[in-house]
Parts: structure tokens; sequence; C-alpha cells
């Protein structure tokens, strides 16, 4: 495995702090961890790694090209891992310019400067160097309910503003390979859920609706089929890539485990109903439905036999033990849970579903 200094963007996020936290702890080298720290990012997230020297953190924009270039000169990294990106689908449909500016600027700013100091390297650290680029299987499009999944010679059709700029971040790195050989890889991955989730996703918002309380939204008639991949399952799988993968590559990562959007809802109820029990009925009495979102996507699905086959990866969490283990992460860290719950959040909540004719403030 891979002992180099890296350099990870948007590690103050949900997977990028995942990730961050795990090169750490087991000791894999130095990680420098540049953020931007919008509403996603949290340094409460990194609170346990704060004091290590291995992480260094840097507060600024992937799209600040002086910054990165600083940064690039100074720490001399191995590798670059690009998690930094704008990621609810709600968010880009209420306001779309954020995730082009982010996931498609962003994206070409921060090539532009990798590509550079790359260049600038000796022969052997040319060779060495990689550029990973965490993208998501949303790019692919939607599924009907018997097509096979999502492998990654499928054709790119995203539906939503968020996709559609995540496809075209994935075409600029493709391009930075193709035409100017950078060694690049790119991961597309199915939902993710675990600790550090911001709770704006389906599964942290159960959580904390239910605790509170509130309403649990669920879009349509919750029919919307998700694969979902345990956040740290995820983390060891771009570790692998990052240390095996073929330049040029894409790998996709997935859980094998596709569940409809109410079946995640009843699980979660009836595991709290266990682990939290309320003084009178379930936790599925909160249940509501809402009206969908635009273009909403039927079903997601991952087909991750590659990296199985040529890495030897594969999940170690089923969605049973992955989601048991998230719900009592969120029960021992309310703290964090109220924190990032404040007045910005709720705000955001009312504007996405009071229009859905729910109201969870």
């Amino acid at each position: 495995m891979l002992t180099e200094t890296i350099v990870v963007t948007g590690g103050a996020g949900f997977i990028g702090s995942n990730f961050v936290n795990a090169w750490v702890r087991h000791k894999l080298g130095t990680v420098i961890n540049l953020d931007k720290l919008t509403y996603a990012g949290n340094m409460e997230n990194l609170a346990g790694i704060s004091q290590n020297p291995h992480h260094i953190f840097v507060h600024a924009d992937i799209g600040d090209r002086v910054a990165v270039k600083a940064l690039l000169e100074t720490h001399r990294p191995r590798a670059v891992l690009n998690f930094a990106a704008e990621s609810h689908v709600d968010r880009s449909i209420h306001g779309p310019d954020a995730f082009i500016q982010t996931n498609v600027v962003g994206t070409f700013n921060l090539l532009e400067e990798v590509r550079a100091y790359w260049q600038a390297l000796p022969q052997e650290e040319q060779q060495q160097f990689r550029f990973l680029h965490v993208s998501t299987d949303e790019v692919y499009g939607s599924l009907g309910p018997n097509d096979p999944a999502f492998k990654e010679t499928n054709t790119y059709q995203p539906n939503s503003p968020y996709s559609a700029s995540k496809a075209a971040s994935d075409h600029l790195v493709r391009a930075y390979h193709h035409t100017y050989g950078l060694p690049t890889l790119t991961t597309n991955c199915s939902n993710n859920y675990g600790p550090y989730h911001f709770p704006e996703k389906l599964i942290p918002l159960v959580i904390h609706n239910a605790l509170s309380g509130k309403p649990l939204p669920i879009y349509g008639n919750g029919s919307n089929i998700r694969d979902w991949l345990y956040v740290e399952d995820h983390c060891s799988a771009i570790r692998e890539v990052l240390a095996k993968g073929k330049v040029g590559e894409t790998y996709n990562i997935g859980g094998w485990n596709e569940k409809t959007n109410l079946d995640v809802v009843h699980t979660l109820c009836d595991i709290l109903d266990q682990e939290r029990p309320k003084a009178q009925g379930s936790y599925r009495d909160q249940m509501t439905f809402v009206k969908d979102r635009p273009g909403h996507d039927a079903r997601y699905a991952i087909d991750a036999s590659k990296i199985e086959q040529e890495l030897g990866w594969k999940p170690e969490e089923t969605f049973e033990t992955g989601i048991r283990k998230t719900v009592r992460w969120y029960l021992e860290h309310h703290a964090w849970v109220a924190r990032v719950t404040s007045g910005e959040y709720q705000h955001w909540l009312n504007k996405n579903y009071h229009e859905r004719g729910e109201e969870l403030a």
C-alpha cells in the first residue's frame, strides 16, 4: 500500500472525511486535505486526527488555482484524489449554478494545475503519479426494473443538473488522460451511507427526523431503487484502485444491495424501534409520502464485477450490517447531528419539502 504524501480534495465532507480518517488511522502516509468548507464540509468530522502530524488541512477551493499550485509545489504529493463536489440532486434542482462552478469549472481548474505539476516532475515520478477522480453512478442515468446493472461501458445519460455536472467532470478527466497523458483513474460509486453523512440525504434525514418526532418524507410512492454502499467499503475500494488500478480506467464501486426507498425507511424504523423504542407506537407511524422530485431516476444499480475480478475488491458489509452500524453511530453522536442541523439546514428543508406538501421544521 502507498505510504507517500497524497492530496485529498473535499476531505471534510462525508466520503472524503471517512477516507482521510481511515488513511491516517491505517498509517498509510500524510494527507494534505484541501476543502472549501461549504455547508456539508465539517471540521468536526476530522476531530480525531486534528492534532495528527500526518493530517494537514488547507482551507481552499479546488477552483483557486493559486492555492492549488502552492499546495502542490509545497507538499509534492504522489497522488491527488478528487472528492470535492456538490452532490445533492435536490439542491441542484433549486440552484444548479454551484454545481457547474464546483463540479465542472472547479475540476477543470484542478486538472490544469495538476497537469502542470505532473509535467514538471522527473520521469520516474511522473510514472508513479496518479490523479483519482471520485464520481457517481448517476452519470449513467436511470435503469428499468429488469435492466442489467450499470457497467463501466454504459453510455452516459445524466438526468439532473447534479449528474450532468459530474458527467462533465468525468469527461474532462478522461480527456486529460487521452490528450495530455495525465495518469488518471475514475471511480463511479453507488449510494453511500454511514458516519458523518450530512442529514439532507435519505438515511440520515430519516434517522434525525424519526428521533425528533418529525415526519419521515418519502418521495412519490417510495418505489425508487438504489444500490447501497457502506462508506468504509467505498474507501477501501478507492485505496485498492489507487494502489493497483490501471491508468486511464474506470472502476464501478457498488454494494450489491438494491433496495427501494420504502424498504430503506422501513428498515431504519424497525432498527430504531429496537435500539431506541418510542413510548408508544412505531417510528413507521411518522412516515409520510410527498410529491416526487422532478426527473427522479427510477433505479440505479452498479455491476462491481470489474473491480472484484481485476483488483480483488468486494464489500465487507451487507446492507443489514452496515445500516445497523450507521443507526448506532447516529445514536451515539447526537451532538454532532444537533450542530449540523441548525438554522440554515432547517431553512433548506423547508424550501425543498414545503413545495411537496410537507413542513419539516
